[in-house]
């Protein structure tokens, strides 16, 4: 359906669902957007009678009617009564799914149906809370172009190949793949199945293929019952990395997201200020120095003595950014 033509049935929707009255088509033709132009009489009324069938198609229920025994013409309207769904009664859990979806499918394939899914739950007065679903995963953004075809794959269970540059390498390798799902991990989209040329489960980033994605025939594949797709994606079927103490001195009442995530195991003045002592795990060293950094002299790092200078450094940094201005 052409874009135009969509945006003018969903003002005639809008209009039709927000009157009681029954609108003769010459009121319509004068209030909706997309029938005034129009060029002659004929041409609207084709127009007009080509959308009143195409509603009718898609199950909008059109009324047709009179407001009163003095009016010269037919006018219509859409009932809300049969418009809107029925009773809907959702569990906690189930509100709070469809609410992720919606945060979830942020692409043109899925954008409309997701919104739309959401409007009938609201307009049936179920309270869905897209907030609950924040805790579950953040928002993702599905614009990797090989990401429609590998999800129809899975769906199919037909082999794929493609062309998958791994990050320490800079020529991109052939790949034959049995897909058992496409999963988002920390923001990013991976694809997980069993790699036929290394004989191995593997996950493979979309943004890391190159390419068009070519796919089998259907009914190829079958998804092992008991393969963990997140699990496989996040690696903690691997010995998880060791992760580094650090001790930190955090000024008293200050740096609460910091201190959510440490332990306090003592209290220090610090430069004639009180506050205490916390130590938090970090996997990853170096970028936590940002993080830390970040707080200012409201958080002073005691050790490790790497990640100390690390620290110091970044603040230097920003002060003879500030003297440059």
């Amino acid at each position: 359906m052409a874009t135009v033509r969509a945006e003018r049935l969903v003002n005639l929707v809008l209009c039709l669902l927000s009157t009681r009255q029954y609108l003769t088509a010459e009121r319509i033709r004068a209030i909706v957007p997309g029938y005034a132009d129009a060029p002659t009489d004929e041409a609207f009324f084709r127009t007009f009678e080509r959308d009143k069938a195409e509603l009718r198609d898609l199950g909008i229920p059109l009324e047709t009617g009179r407001n009163s025994v003095f009016d010269a013409a037919d006018g219509y309207r859409i009932a809300r009564r049969d418009y809107e769904l029925g009773d809907i009664d959702l569990e906690p859990d189930e509100a709070a799914a469809v609410a992720l979806a919606v945060r979830l499918w942020d692409s043109p394939e899925f954008t409309a149906a997701a919104r739309g899914a959401l409007l009938k739950l609201r307009a049936a007065g179920v309270d869905v809370d897209e907030g609950a679903s924040a805790t579950v995963e953040p928002k993702v953004r599905t614009t990797e172009p090989t990401f429609a075809p590998l999800l129809a794959a899975v769906q199919t269970g037909r082999v794929v190949r493609f062309d998958y540059r791994r990050p320490t390498s800079p020529d991109a390798q052939r790949r034959t793949v049995e897909p058992w799902g496409v999963v988002s991990w920390r923001g990013r989209w991976y694809l997980v199945g069993h790699d036929r040329d290394r004989a191995a489960t593997r996950c493979f980033r979309l943004s890391r293929i190159r390419g068009d994605v070519t796919a089998g025939r259907a009914g190829e594949v079958r998804r092992p019952p008991d393969a963990d797709l997140l699990r496989i994606v996040a690696g903690e079927q691997r010995e998880a990395p060791p992760s580094t103490t650090a001790r930190l001195w955090v000024a008293a009442g200050r740096a609460q997201g910091l201190r959510r995530q440490a332990r306090t195991v003592d209290s220090m003045v610090l430069g004639g200020e009180p506050g205490d002592v916390v130590e938090v795990d970090l996997v990853h060293p170096e970028p936590a120095a940002t993080w830390i950094a970040g707080y200012g002299p409201d958080v002073a790092v005691l050790e490790p003595d790497t990640l100390r200078k690390t620290v110091h450094e970044i603040h230097l940094d920003v002060v003879d950014r500030r003297e440059e201005r």
